[in-house]
């Protein structure tokens, strides 16, 4: 099928859509890296190997690709990211943590001093680095909510931004409609328990999913990466009859 594309071609679709945008409006691409039974992690929290090197490669070039990524406080404590680029040739992203409460560790591998700009919107003050720009609620109920993370991301000069984890972010982010582009991992595992993928709004018909573009690739270790406009329906028809 052509929609299947393996990785030994050049890999710039995938993130030619970040590299090329130039509107007024941010664009938000969030990453999930799952199981075959559709797990992002053991019943546990272990989620570190699911997805192997080629899929964490990916991961990194999407970083490089980005004014900043994002991810939520559980995922900090989980596993203590660095958010980097590392592995592949790219400047590293501002980091960004979700983290209302103030629960990350204040020696957490993604407050090192590289040079990267780092965020945290918190309500809690207490300990934070001094370089370390912290944004709070103010007692808004919208506070951190996906509308006030992104414009307060985008009045700071990041215009293409990067949801990383965990799931129940993403989630969010995609529930308020806020996610452009959404790059699902399928690992060939299957865990058969543990921490599902994407939890979204409850619906009554399967013509209310989403049903987007989607574009599929084979990444040399038998991982498949999806890369998903939710802006551009599917084309052909809603549903399938007998």
């Amino acid at each position: 099928m052509d929609q299947f594309r393996t990785l030994s071609d050049p890999p710039y679709a995938l993130y030619e859509p970040m590299l090329r945008h130039r509107g007024p409006e941010p664009f938000v691409i969030a990453q999930l890296g799952q199981s075959l039974d559709g797990r992002i992690a053991t019943p546990t929290g272990k989620s570190r190997d699911i997805n192997g090197f080629s899929g964490l490669d990916h991961l990194h070039r999407l970083r490089a690709s980005v004014d900043a990524v994002v991810v939520g406080v559980g995922t900090v404590v989980a596993d203590d990211p660095q958010l980097s680029t590392r592995r592949v040739k790219g400047r590293s992203p501002t980091r960004v943590i979700i983290d209302r409460d103030g629960r990350s560790s204040r020696t957490a591998k993604w407050l090192g001093c590289d040079g990267c700009r780092r965020i945290v919107f918190s309500d809690n003050a207490e300990g934070w680095p001094a370089e370390v720009e912290r944004i709070g609620g103010d007692g808004s109920p919208d506070a951190f909510s996906p509308d006030f993370i992104v414009a307060a991301l985008a009045a700071r000069g990041h215009h293409t931004i990067l949801i990383e984890g965990g799931a129940s972010t993403i989630s969010r982010f995609i529930d308020a409609g806020r996610v452009d582009r959404l790059h699902i991992c399928l690992a060939p595992i299957i865990i058969g328990s543990g921490r599902p993928g994407l939890q979204l709004r409850p619906i009554d018909e399967l013509t209310d999913a989403l049903r987007p573009r989607a574009n599929a690739y084979v990444l040399a270790d038998g991982n498949v990466l999806y890369d998903c406009d939710l802006r551009s329906p599917a084309r052909g028809g809603t549903h399938a009859t007998d």
